[in-house]
């Protein structure tokens, strides 16, 4: 079995956010990037097929040379080889189209993408991959298992989860429940080393369509001052003079 795991590279949720150029570019100064925590546990789950069932795991990135330390981590996981395509992915629509190529030119049985990005939480790329190569489409999966040819997955829905049956090729939008976070891989000194020699190909994006574009970006509003009581007669005196809410 061969699979594509599809790694966005994102900012770290400690990361202060900021923006520039009248807020309409996001500011990376300082800014520490990691694996989109999605793409991480279909990444996990790509590593178990590779333990279990032999199955050979490349990963694709768009992005530029600075994302690179991210596909080597995913590298140094465990992954055989690495594909990043030289574009800014300022689109998921455009993203997806370059994904597709790889996907069209890898023979893959199946292609692993997380349900949606933490940065601009699009969550459009999985399902449009999907659609531009012909395969089948799990969403918000949460558990996949694969006998020869059969897929068996668990994906949440409102108010519940869903249990499905396909069959390979697939494209699956995974998310936190493909793996336990307890289960995620920490790359060890001789996974690094190792992954300094995988091969990490550059490859020039296809003519491609952006469908949207970003115009600006707001911040969420100051949170406003906090007054700290001394006792609890004080906060009941606040809490029914002054915020009136009781």
């Amino acid at each position: 079995m061969k699979i594509l795991v599809c790694i966005s590279n994102v900012p770290d949720t400690t990361s202060k956010i900021n923006f520039t150029d009248g807020d309409t570019k996001f500011d990376t100064n300082g800014v520490q990037f990691v694996i989109n925590p999605n793409d991480e546990f279909g990444l996990t789950r790509a590593m178990w097929f590779k333990e279990k069932q032999g199955a050979t795991v490349h990963i694709a990135t768009v992005g530029g040379p600075s994302v690179e330390p991210t596909m080597r981590k995913a590298l140094a996981i465990g992954a055989d080889e690495a594909f990043r395509i030289n574009a800014e992915p300022t689109d998921g629509f455009y993203v997806a189209q370059q994904l597709a190529e790889v996907v069209k030119n890898g023979g893959y049985d199946l292609v692993i993408g997380g349900r949606e990005s933490i940065d601009y939480n699009g969550g459009m790329v999985p399902g449009i991959l999907a659609s531009l190569s012909n395969m089948n489409f799990i969403n918000s999966c949460i558990n996949l298992e694969i006998d020869g040819n059969n897929v068996t997955a668990v994906r949440e829905i409102d108010g519940g989860k869903e249990k499905l049956s396909s069959s390979l090729p697939l494209v699956v939008g995974g998310q936190k429940g493909l793996v336990e976070e307890s289960d995620l891989r920490i790359p060890n000194m001789r996974g690094i080393m190792m992954a300094r020699k995988k091969p990490l190909s550059v490859l020039e994006p296809v003519d491609g369509l952006k469908a949207t574009e970003d115009k600006k970006f707001d911040k969420p509003a100051a949170k406003g001052q906090v007054k700290l009581a001394d006792s609890v007669d004080q906060l009941i005196d606040l809490l029914h003079n002054e915020a009136k809410v009781i």
